[in-house]
């Protein structure tokens, strides 16, 4: 299993037991560090099924913590590069769910059912999208040749709680890689992982050595630049030598699970130039290198120059990150005053340094940012919600309604689009607004129902239009996408009290608790209980 750490204050089990699980897991590994057999059983005992379960909830769990970035407009483009790389592999059919983490740690991994996680930090290492292509182009790699799954299937052959032993490896994981020592049994877990950390690069080398030759094919077919990966690699080298050491943090968390030697660097070079030898079809993004997914009219300003397979949306989606995974609004602020002092910002740095003046509640500096870039660049999305959220919280809503309204008549089911003008709709607090934000959230429901951001804007929409039966039970679903299925259920139960359901209404609300009943049983059954349900907040193995 491919864990890297991620940064967490944690209210999982104590460290003990942490360095139990993960500890076990190591040994195992240690015991078997060749590739199974060609016909290995790897699938035979977790099913597809069982996986996407698994992972689900290590998101959600992840969620309960505090430790996702959810952002429709990040999580979009996310998708899109990951999806389309995913479409490309020789397991088109696996599915897969891509999200980003806060921490500005160098950092991604890959778990059970296709899901992979990026930390922050990654894509403001990156240089260009196909970089961070390259990262997930070689997590997908993990998930396709069954690296993960066999890893979790050895633990459970092994007896070992799965959730519970992922969760305690990423959290230990961070804390061998950080610079907290705690307490004493903080210690000895920094200890142990380390040699735990050291038993997992032994047994991988040769899963990375894998994952690394078919990511940068997978690049390739995707449109990518397949030398892309070699050229983060030595983007990672210039980090280490800028981070040169004694102590073990000084490398990034990447590069703990991903060792980094000058021969990777050349075998991937070299597997790259073999590919472009060859002459591989590189499939086309359409026009002029702009978002397949986005309409003519909706395109990314070509005067970026999007690289061969780019998006077109890496640079705003770079500056937006900066901007949401900083400590607060104010320090983003001074991030950006900072290399202001040492060039002049280009237009993606503007957009974040205006984003950062309207989280920070200056919206007429962020407006007086906005306006000339949302005419220098009227294609772009990013600035188009970023300049209506502005217009709206400077006082200037019709403004702001014409042009989500504008923006929406084009494309009804864009989820980033529909969620920022909804939640612009509900915080003013009113009846019409409310039963709108229900209307603008609306076509989004048959396809994206696993959306927290969406249940949560759609639970207020729905309160404030006079609706608490549908508000009820989006607050229910948010509460278990947000890793507290328990408190799901509880709600659900309260709401099936009510006496004024209608026959629809509750035969929907049934559905629903015998669904998520099983996801409570089986977190129980792996150790993992939501304390909220009898007081206070938190994680705690039984």
């Amino acid at each position: 299993m491919t864990l890297h750490p991620v940064h967490m204050t944690v209210r999982l089990p104590t460290a003990a037991l942490l360095f139990a699980l993960t500890a076990s897991i190591g040994l195992a590994s240690a015991q078997e560090r060749s590739l199974p057999d060609i016909g290995s059983s790897a699938g035979s005992v977790l099913s597809p099924a069982k996986q996407a379960e698994y992972g689900a909830m290590v998101l959600a769990q992840l969620r309960h913590e505090g430790y996702v970035l959810d952002d429709p407009l990040l999580d979009g483009w996310l998708s899109d590069v990951g999806q389309r790389l995913a479409s490309a592999s020789d397991r088109p059919q696996q599915a897969f769910t891509f999200f980003l983490l806060r921490d500005r740690q160098i950092n991604a991994f890959a778990t059970l059912g296709g899901y992979v996680a990026v930390n922050s930090g990654l894509v403001l290492a990156a240089a260009r999208e196909d970089e961070l292509a390259g990262v997930l182009a070689h997590e997908i790699s993990h998930v396709t040749q069954q690296h993960v799954l066999r890893g979790a299937e050895k633990a459970q052959r092994e007896s070992l709680p799965i959730l519970l032993a992922t969760l305690g490896a990423i959290v230990a994981a961070q804390k061998a890689g950080g610079t907290s020592s705690g307490d004493a049994s903080s210690a000895a877990l920094i200890t142990g992982m380390g040699l735990l950390q050291q038993r997992q690069i032994d047994y991988t080398r040769d899963n990375e050595a894998e994952a690394d030759r078919i990511g940068i094919r997978l690049l390739a077919n995707a449109g990518y630049d397949p030398e892309a990966m070699a050229d983060f690699f030595q983007t990672l080298q210039g980090v280490v030598r800028l981070n040169q050491g004694d102590e073990r943090s000084a490398l990034p968390p990447y590069l703990q699970t991903h060792p980094l030697t000058l021969a990777r660097i050349s075998e991937a070079r070299q597997r790259a130039e073999k590919l472009e030898a060859a002459h591989l079809p590189l499939p086309t993004t359409g026009g002029s290198g702009g978002n397949p997914l986005l309409p003519a009219n909706l395109q990314p300003a070509g005067d970026l120059h999007p690289a061969r397979g780019d998006t077109g949306d890496f640079p705003w989606a770079k500056e937006r990150l900066r901007v949401l995974s900083a400590p607060t609004p104010a320090q983003a602020i001074r991030e950006y005053r900072q290399m202001q002092s040492r060039q002049a910002l280009n237009d993606p740095q503007r957009y974040g340094l205006a984003l950062a003046q309207l989280l920070a509640g200056d919206s007429g500096a962020a407006l007086q940012e906005l306006t000339p870039l949302a005419l220098a660049h009227p294609g772009n999305l990013w600035l188009q919600i970023a300049t209506g959220q502005a217009e709206a919280r400077s006082g200037r809503i019709a403004e702001a309604d014409r042009r989500f309204e504008a923006l929406l008549a084009r494309r009804p089911t864009q989820r980033a689009l529909a969620l920022s003008y909804a939640r612009l709709l509900t915080e003013r607090g009113t009846r019409e607004a409310g039963q709108r934000a229900v209307a603008v959230l609306r076509p989004l429901l048959a396809t994206s129902n696993a959306d927290l951001p969406l249940q949560q804007i759609y639970a207020r929409a729905n309160e404030i239009a006079g609706d608490p039966v549908r508000a009820g039970e989006a607050w229910a679903e948010a509460a278990y996408l947000s890793g507290r299925p328990e408190q799901a259920l509880v709600q659900l139960n309260n709401l099936k009290k009510r006496d004024d359901l209608d026959y629809y209404a509750r035969a929907r609300i049934d559905a629903r608790i015998a669904a998520i009943t099983p996801t409570v049983l089986e977190l129980r059954r792996q150790g993992i209980h939501d304390e909220a349900v009898g007081g206070r907040l938190g994680l705690y193995a039984r």
